[in-house]
């Protein structure tokens, strides 16, 4: 049935397998995508929405390369936040509520118009390996699919097993079967596995809520969007969410369950995520706190169905039922289908190169939940990076990383094979020791020309980055060059109770006192008429400003960023034998050799390897 040879195969089509077959045909690699259901392209398995603090940036990290996540956020959004505003731009983090079925139709129709992928639909049961190297899949129905390299992307569903108060049943997610196979052959070839959970709440009849009892939480007056290109826009109108609480009656009738949680009867073994814990959780830990917030999230333009965010949860569904029904505007709530955690396995990432091909089966490859993360943003940042490499493997051309200053896609990478994980790894901006210049404005000048080079960003969206780029530096260098009188500027400043100036002086280091923002200085005839006569939009005003009033700062981590990154140009020889270095302590040798870092700065990021190891390392490299 498959007599050609697959460039790349693609195992599993959620958010990290998505982004990886899109990636690698976008590339010219002849690809196939093998999922299996094709009805289920891109679910949502959980929260209907994409982006948040961290995550928002890495979906516009993976937009700016060219990968898909920010489009079809952009085409299926039904609310858009910007959050974090009051703070810095680096903390800005932009995030949509979605439409889940639109999510899923939009992927569908993207990857369908995408020129050389195939799809099949049938379960990967095991890999075929010829060596040290994969070169193929067998599935479940006995077919042998032969290719140059494997992407696995298996999400929840290697050896899932559902739980719901003392019920388990195999499962990947509700209503669709485990995957078998994979796992027992993997740690048969020599690899290590682990097991993690996750959960996901219930989701109830938006018709049997009271919503006016519950706090409104509307889009911004003024939505962004995620995308750079000009195709989408940001929404003109938008569907609310809203907020309640629990409260110290919900939290006994919760209670009256533990016995028969599978969190707290030993049922459960493996670790969930530590920072979206389950309800029954937070009020075990937080046994002080009175009330947590639940958010009330739509999952749609024109469905009833609801997600109850904050509620995630394996007690049996009779408590559940009865401690929602016990929630403020949830007296009379009706279930579509109750709350349930997760068990499936991973594999310590530890194993990855950085360019997340695996260190034992050459161009095999693995991006997602599979590597020990949660979140669909995540995964799909995983999944555009090993889509990326194993196209360029298999075209026999140089491997792309990004590094940790890059990227936040190359601080999530670093950290997952540096330092490994053992509870589902959730991506936050306290990660990025640079996070002053992975902002989510100029994603597009970090990447785009990146993915251009790559055959992923069209000439079109690095163009556009281009005029950005010029139009803000122009606008910088108009306030750098024009003065401004006193007695223009000086209304201005006691209006925002700034201290007036006594003399002419440079609109730059005006602009740069913290309480003016460029809506002050638009109050100059100077400045209004710069951005009416260069018909400036948005992004290049919002630009401006944060390059002028952050200059210091940004100047200040590039600085500290270029003299860490000189140890990324120490490269260590991939057999050098750490054996012999007597003077090291002895979990740093063991660290190094399990991990095999490519670089000296990589192997002063691993748990255990302190500065000393490093000097040490160096001494005996010549360095």
């Amino acid at each position: 049935m498959f007599n050609e040879v697959y460039d790349v195969i693609v195992v599993g089509a959620g958010h990290a397998g998505s982004e990886a077959a899109a990636a690698a045909a976008n590339m010219g690699s002849k690809t196939l995508l093998v999922t299996m259901n094709l009805q289920n392209i891109a679910q949502m398995s959980c929260n209907p929405a994409m982006g948040g603090i961290a995550k928002g940036q890495i979906v516009r990290e993976i937009d700016a390369l060219g990968g898909y996540s920010g489009l079809v956020s952009d085409t299926s959004a039904i609310q858009f936040k910007m959050l974090n505003k009051s703070k810095g731009p680096a903390m800005w983090s932009p995030r949509v509520q979605s439409d889940r079925m639109r999510f899923a139709e939009d992927w569908r129709l993207l990857l369908e118009r995408t020129p050389n992928l195939d799809f099949y639909q049938d379960m990967v049961s095991g890999l075929l390996i010829e060596g040290e190297r994969v070169v193929g899949v067998k599935t479940a129905l006995g077919v042998d699919i032969r290719s140059k390299s494997v992407v696995l992307t298996n999400g929840t569903f290697l050896n899932g097993l559902i739980h719901i108060g003392d019920k388990n049943f195999g499962g990947g997610r509700a209503g669709e079967k485990a995957a078998t196979g994979i796992t027992e052959q993997l740690v048969d070839l020599g690899f290590d596995a682990g097991r993690m959970k996750t959960g996901t709440p219930p989701r109830v009849d938006g018709r049997s809520l009271d919503y006016s009892k519950m706090v409104e939480q509307p889009g911004d007056a003024q939505p962004e969007k995620f995308s750079f290109l000009d195709i989408t826009k940001p929404l003109e109108k938008q569907r609310s969410c809203y907020m309640t609480y629990t409260s110290a009656l919900v939290h006994d009738l919760l209670r009256e369950g533990f016995d028969r949680s599978p969190m707290f009867n030993g049922r459960i073994k493996s670790l969930g995520p530590r920072y979206c814990p389950s309800i029954e959780d937070k009020i075990n830990r937080f046994a002080d706190r009175e009330r947590h917030q639940l958010f009330v999230e739509p999952e749609g333009w024109n469905t009833v169905e609801v997600y109850v965010n904050g509620f995630s949860t394996s007690l049996p569904e009779e408590v559940q039922f009865r401690a929602l029904r016990s929630v403020e505007g949830f007296e009379n709530v009706k279930f579509f289908r109750p709350g349930y955690a997760i068990e499936y396995d991973y594999f310590p990432p530890t194993q990855l190169w950085h360019t997340l091909e695996t260190k034992l089966v050459k161009g095999l490859f693995f991006a997602g939940q599979i590597n020990g993360t949660t979140g669909y943003e995540e995964a799909a940042s995983q999944g555009l990076m090993a889509g990326i490499n194993a196209s360029l493997k298999v075209q026999g051309k140089a491997p792309f990383t990004l590094q940790r200053d890059e990227a936040y896609i190359g601080v999530l990478i670093d950290d997952l094979i540096t330092k490994g994980t053992e509870e589902p790894y959730r991506m936050f901006t306290s990660r990025a020791e640079y996070r002053t210049l992975l902002r989510q404005d100029n994603a597009d000048l970090r990447l785009t020309p990146k993915g251009y080079a790559l055959g992923l960003a069209s000439e079109k969206r690095l163009r556009r980055m281009e005029e950005k780029q010029a139009s803000s530096k122009h606008f910088v260098s108009f306030f750098k060059n024009t003065s401004v009188r006193p007695e223009d500027i000086n209304p201005i400043l006691e209006s925002h109770n700034s201290a007036p100036v006594s003399q002419a002086g440079k609109l730059f280091k005006i602009f740069a006192r913290p309480n003016l923002d460029m809506k002050a200085m638009q109050q100059l005839e100077s400045v209004a008429a710069y951005i009416q006569d260069h018909q400036l939009d948005r992004e290049v005003i919002e630009q401006t400003e944060i390059q002028v009033k952050y200059s210091g700062y940004i100047a200040k981590e590039k600085n500290n960023a270029d003299k860490l990154n000189r140890l990324e140009y120490v490269k260590i020889p991939e057999d050098f034998d750490y054996a012999k270095i007597k003077s090291m302590s002895f979990e740093a040798r063991e660290k190094l050799k399990k991990v095999r870092p490519k670089t000296v700065s990589q192997a002063s990021r691993i748990s255990g390897v302190s500065p000393n190891d490093i000097s040490v390392l160096l001494v005996y490299m010549g360095r």
